[in-house]
């Protein structure tokens, strides 16, 4: 993941990707294509780097939520990691991977408007975020918005997606990537443990069986990100945890079958259950 610098063109992209888009397509800064228009080729060619370079490697776990929102899967009490742990974690890999568990918690609480779980995954992430000492990273502000907007869902969204991205890229900013890859990473992983458990008969739909399906393609996308950072021990060992998760969704061929559900739905509690513990 390459460090990022701040321009004009950062500004505008960070002000616009918080667009909520089920196919994972990044968003278009309009302004910016006109003018692009007039510049010089090698201009073009700098500006869409770094475009490339800021934009969130995944869609977020708000596009995952939505989807099972509009098929009519129930919201599940308990189902989140609890707020009352996010004191006890000590490691900056377990407090980041625990800020994009909670980051998803929040997603699926304010995507269901839950407000009162919203304010409790709102606050555990910050009590993770003031404690990875990245303060900056998070508008002071958030707190108080969302108490505003609470019974505006689509404001809300709107407000939490932002901080997502505003906290991906202040990380990636501040010399602090791979933090960054861990927070997406375990975004990533709740998501897709909600998804899993977010009915006690999955299996018998076949809509929410093809959720959990579509996530291989965002599983192979973070390996893609993940992998230039081999070097960090700890992001080598978060690669060989998903190998496991890829190696059962590499056994899927065509439509899923209902042991492969299962194995599937093992390898993410396994890799989950590290995390929160």
């Amino acid at each position: 993941m390459k460090r990022l610098t701040t321009t004009p063109y950062s500004l505008i992209i960070l002000g616009l990707i918080f667009a909520i888009n089920i196919t994972g397509c990044k968003p278009v800064d309009k302004k910016a294509n006109n003018e692009a228009k007039t510049e010089k080729p090698l201009l073009k060619k700098a500006i869409a780097k770094e475009v490339k370079d800021i934009v969130y490697p995944l869609p977020t776990t708000f596009e995952l939520t939505s989807m099972l929102n509009r098929i009519g899967a129930d919201y599940i009490l308990g189902i989140s990691n609890s707020t009352e742990n996010a004191d006890k974690y000590f490691t900056e890999k377990s407090r980041a991977l625990n800020l994009g568990i909670y980051s998803a918690d929040l997603s699926y609480a304010s995507t269901y408007h839950r407000k009162q779980e919203t304010m409790l995954f709102l606050k555990a992430s910050k009590k993770i975020i003031d404690n990875l000492e990245i303060t900056s990273a998070f508008n002071e502000t958030l707190v108080s918005d969302v108490e505003k907007n609470i019974d505006k869902k689509e404001e809300l969204v709107k407000i939490i997606t932002n901080s997502f991205y505003e906290t991906y890229a202040f990380l990636n900013k501040n010399g602090k990537a791979n933090l960054s890859l861990f927070v997406v990473s375990g975004s990533f992983i709740e998501g897709l443990y909600i998804a899993t458990h977010i009915s006690e008969n999955t299996f018998t739909n076949p809509e929410i069986v093809k959720v959990i399906f579509d996530q291989k393609d965002s599983l192979e996308r973070l390996l893609k990100v993940l992998q230039p950072e081999m070097q960090d021990p700890n992001i080598a060992a978060l690669i060989a945890d998903f190998n496991g998760l890829k190696a059962s969704y590499d056994k899927v061929e065509g439509s899923m079958t209902k042991p492969q559900l299962e194995e599937i739905t093992a390898s993410i509690v396994k890799l989950r259950e590290a995390i929160v513990k």
